[in-house]
């Protein structure tokens, strides 16, 4: 069985929950002798595929920014894939994104797509109105011979909003990629008294509401702070909000590598994911592998993937953020609870799974 994967979202990310699972994934298939792996990837700065031995794929300018980048390695990398599908060798063609270029060169090969969550259809308003990520997600899912799905939730999306038939439709659950660290010493100028954020702080993360909810906290411990990582820089409206609210000292943000991240979450009283809505949570599995107490939203794809291992609020209610993170702050039983609850969650989440649950979709389109 022979299967072709594209450039698309290791061309669009460095570091990312996508790229991340198609890492993953292949790299369980190197290991089955039944699979033959090609991919069209020759132009990336992404970071897990950059000491790959199964993906060989050059950096471009990875230090550089200059006008016009993307889109050179993109043309660069679509060449390629169109020659490979051209060519025609392979059995099943799965494209990492949503780009339909390849659809014109697949003759009557079938392909397999994946969706990852529902977020451009469920927060239009986030988006330009020229983004084509909806328009051409819609077009493909109806076109797959397979759709996977990386939980229930975003199944049960995908049908009410695309109305797309259930039985075309698979879900197959991430595994987790963070190795556990050992509690050490932090980098310096870090804060030894933490709660931590991971990600970008988009409308849909609902950080400005977590940040207001827990505020009381911050004013009344001047020792306790939020520790940010990933997201970039804060931005001038954060940094008002924040001196606004007096808690400005109080926050910090850090861009790392997931060794370091893995220290943050080892290090940290607990990991808070205030999200409106999540495709599927994957540092909600990072929390766990570190021993990480979780509290998170009780909404979307969060309960179906953290079960009883996480400790719940509504998002939309700061009163209901504040108390949910002061009982676990200040409850030691709960925490410890928690953690043991969380050991064994983890292990219905493993990459191999994942790949063994693919491999199965695509021997069942042959």
């Amino acid at each position: 069985m022979r299967i072709l994967y594209d450039h698309q979202i290791f061309n669009e990310q460095v570091f990312g929950g996508i790229s991340r699972y198609f890492y993953e994934i292949i790299r369980e298939f190197e290991l089955d002798k039944d699979i033959d792996i090609s991919s069209s990837i020759v132009l990336s700065n992404n970071h897990y595929i950059e000491n790959s031995n199964f993906i060989k794929a050059r950096p471009f300018f990875p230090r550089t920014s200059f006008a016009g980048k993307m889109m050179i390695q993109s043309s660069i990398n679509k060449i390629y894939a169109i020659n490979k599908l051209k060519k025609g060798d392979f059995d099943i063609f799965h494209p990492t994104y949503y780009d339909p270029y390849f659809i014109k060169y697949l003759g009557k090969k079938p392909f397999i797509i994946t969706v990852h969550d529902m977020i451009h259809e469920k927060f239009k308003d986030m988006f330009h109105y020229k983004d084509k990520i909806t328009e051409r997600k819609k077009y493909l899912v109806k076109k797959a011979a397979k759709i996977i799905v990386v939980s229930e939730n975003t199944k049960e999306d995908l049908i009410n909003i695309f109305n797309i038939d259930e039985s075309k439709i698979e879900v197959v659950y991430h595994g987790n990629s963070m190795l556990p660290p050992l509690k050490n010493k932090m980098l310096e100028d870090t804060p030894e008294k933490f709660i931590l954020f991971i990600g970008t702080r988009e409308v849909y993360k609902n950080f400005i509401t977590f940040i207001r909810a827990i505020t009381p906290l911050l004013n009344n411990d001047k020792n306790l702070s939020v520790v940010c990582v990933g997201g970039g820089k804060f931005k001038k409206k954060e940094l008002a909000l924040f001196k606004s609210l007096k808690i400005n000292k109080s926050l910090y943000q850090y861009s790392l590598n997931d060794e370091k991240l893995g220290q943050f979450y080892r290090n940290a009283l607990l990991f808070v994911f205030p999200s409106l809505y999540e495709g599927f949570g994957l540092p909600i599995l990072e929390s766990f592998a570190c021993e990480c107490p979780v509290a998170c939203s009780n909404n979307s794809s969060m309960p179906e993937i953290a079960g009883d291992a996480a400790f719940y609020f509504d998002p939309n209610s700061e009163e209901s953020i504040l108390a949910a993170i002061e009982s676990l702050l200040t409850n030691e039983k709960l925490r410890i609870n928690l953690l043991e609850k969380a050991r064994e969650r983890l292990k219905l989440f493993t990459w191999g799974e994942a790949a063994k649950k693919t491999k199965s979709i695509y021997e069942s389109i042959l």
